[in-house]
């Protein structure tokens, strides 16, 4: 992911400058478009941030950055500038959307506590429990 300069202009003013010490000294900051492209790449992929490609800055510095601004409320202010941006070039439409679940948590059942009584659990024959499935190892599904 890489921002165009339209993009960048569009969000430019939400990134704070980066700070220089009053005698000049010290190592300089890399470029705050080249650390958000790398952020961006590592939101829009899911990937590690050990996984982020040479063409960004190291992901230290990327990972460092991105929770700066995130403590400090910048990544919201950038994420709603470009979307901002996008709705302005027509490229945004919310009439349709979808949720992706696909990290919500599933309830597996009742969680019992170590050492309560559990009735109708009892071994029959093979040692495994009634109605468990065999696939999944120790997770037991329509317990009865």
């Amino acid at each position: 992911m890489v921002l165009t300069d339209a993009q960048w202009d569009a969000i430019e003013p939400l990134v704070p400058k980066p700070p220089r010490r009053a005698d000049g000294r010290g190592r300089p900051w890399r470029d705050p478009r080249d650390v958000l492209n790398g952020v961006l790449w590592i939101l829009r992929t899911g990937a590690p941030w050990k996984d982020l490609p040479g063409r960004y800055p190291p992901y230290q510095t990327c990972h460092r950055r991105f929770q700066q601004w995130f403590r400090d409320g910048t990544i919201e202010r950038i994420l709603h500038g470009l979307a901002q941006d996008l709705y302005q070039r027509g490229g945004f439409d919310l009439t349709e959307s979808f949720i992706d679940g696909t990290f919500a948590g599933a309830k597996m059942g009742l969680q019992r506590r170590k050492g309560e009584a559990r009735q109708g659990d009892q071994d029959h024959g093979s040692g495994r429990r009634r109605w468990s499935s065999s696939r999944r190892g120790d997770r037991e599904f329509f317990t009865t």
